[in-house]
């Protein structure tokens, strides 16, 4: 059974960073893309992050590129995602997903339950 499970959420002034985990398990995910949305009240989900199975390729959504950071250890089958200069506007429900390509929409096979992160002003 696949299991993704996100933590690092949190409250945070505005300028001030988090740094998210997701630990994946169930199944050797070296080989699969990983990824990291969000969703804030009242919006859809949207990406945010993602990185290929090697590590090789990244992707941003326009909205964070330059601030947050997505990196991965597949040797412990683990991705994090490193939000700096973090802003109201990133408050959010953060979630880790995995797919075996990259896909910049929400159509990922696996989820995790997703880490609240608030931004204050």
């Amino acid at each position: 059974q696949v299991q993704l499970v996100e933590s690092g959420g949190g409250l945070v002034q505005a300028g001030g960073s988090l740094r998210l985990s997701c630990a994946a398990s169930g199944r050797t995910f070296s080989t699969y893309a990983m990824g990291w949305f969000r969703q804030a009240p009242g919006k859809e989900r949207e990406f945010v992050a993602a990185i290929s199975w090697s590590g090789g390729n990244t992707y941003y959504a326009d909205s964070v590129k330059g601030r947050f950071t997505i990196s991965r250890d597949n040797a412990k089958n683990m991705v994090y995602l490193q939000m700096n200069s973090l802003n109201p506007e990133d408050t959010a429900v953060y979630y880790c997903a995995v797919n075996k390509i990259v896909v910049l929409t929400t159509a990922w096979n696996y989820w995790g339950r997703g880490t609240q992160v608030t931004v204050s002003s």
